[in-house]
């Protein structure tokens, strides 16, 4: 007979597959489901919306004209009719808005970590007036959401634009230092928490040998943190990937400087398919996807070495 431990393992055991296959599904699924609308003709998803997956002639269709897409504008007509990736890229314009994305996030996650680096570092190791005060303010600016900071941010945007006499609204660089506000406290809380796991007897050694604390930083504390550094930057780059409020407030009157969150919302219309809205949406998502799977060992070792004292 099994004895009652024995069967709660098994119970237990029964219970934590389910769990992960439900979990699986719900996650899964609408990633799926997207890609399955994506790939089918729109007329086909109207005679038959519950088809589960996409035709091989219908996969085929879909990709074999992307080709096209810097070739001239006469080859890419039909192209446009067939395809739904190749519509969104070339007639909705989703070349320009995924330059942009790339840009603004790459100079997001720069400028943030130039800052957050030696700032983490600060509240960490240094002892000056304010620092508990300090660290506190990161997180509690770390807790408040952007529709907060929107409007505040937006008056003080435009009172600079307006005593510089520079229009900052609509230009893709000048909005880079908005989105600061998004990631500069989240990357100073991840790295607050990870700068105390790295012994200071290392720091002190290279501090005796005569180095200065920018030395220390950049030969002892950077090497050692690259896990949180690697995770902090994969957590901005999605910050500044996805961010739509302040694009809307700050890049919607230049269409040229937009996004492709603001590109992806142009699609959600009763005008458009929703075959193009599905194929904009798997534009937006697969870069992510590459680079989440990319950093995923610098991501479980920084997360779980943060967590940690010791």
């Amino acid at each position: 007979m099994w004895s009652r431990e024995r069967i709660e393992w098994r119970l237990w055991h029964v219970f934590r597959v389910l769990s992960i296959i439900f979990f699986l599904l719900i996650t899964a699924f609408p990633f799926y489901w997207m890609l399955n609308l994506s790939f089918r003709p729109f007329g086909d998803v109207l005679l038959n919306p519950l088809r589960w997956t996409p035709r091989l002639e219908d996969i085929r269709m879909a990709l074999a004209p992307i080709g096209c897409i810097w070739q001239n504008a006469p080859q890419c007509e039909a192209a446009v009719r067939n395809s739904s990736y190749v519509a969104v890229l070339v007639e909705y314009g989703f070349l320009t808005y995924i330059r942009n994305s790339a840009i603004i996030s790459l100079l997001t996650v720069t400028l943030t970590l130039l800052f957050a680096i030696p700032g983490a570092y600060a509240v960490t190791r240094l002892d000056f007036r304010g620092r508990d005060m300090m660290s506190w303010g990161i997180l509690l600016i770390y807790m408040f959401p952007a529709i907060v900071l929107g409007i505040p941010l937006f008056v003080f945007f435009v009172k600079i634009q307006n005593a510089l006499g520079i229009r900052m609204r609509g230009n893709l660089y000048a909005v880079t230092v908005i989105y600061l506000a998004s990631t500069l406290p989240v990357a100073l809380y991840m790295l607050r928490s990870y700068f105390p796991t790295i012994p200071r007897d290392l720091e002190e050694a290279a501090l005796i040998d005569g180095c200065n604390r920018l030395e220390v930083i950049w030969r002892i504390t950077i090497p050692l943190a690259v896990p949180a550094i690697a995770t902090v930057a994969l957590y901005t780059f999605m910050i500044a990937w996805n961010e739509f409020l302040y694009a809307l407030l700050f890049l919607v009157e230049n269409q040229r400087a937009w996004t492709l969150p603001l590109g992806l919302q142009q699609l959600d219309s009763q005008e458009v398919p929703r075959t193009f809205l599905m194929a904009g949406s798997v534009i937006i998502t697969i870069p992510i996807i590459v680079i989440f799977f990319f950093f995923e060992r610098f991501l479980t070792r920084g997360l779980t070495a943060g967590a940690v004292k010791g």
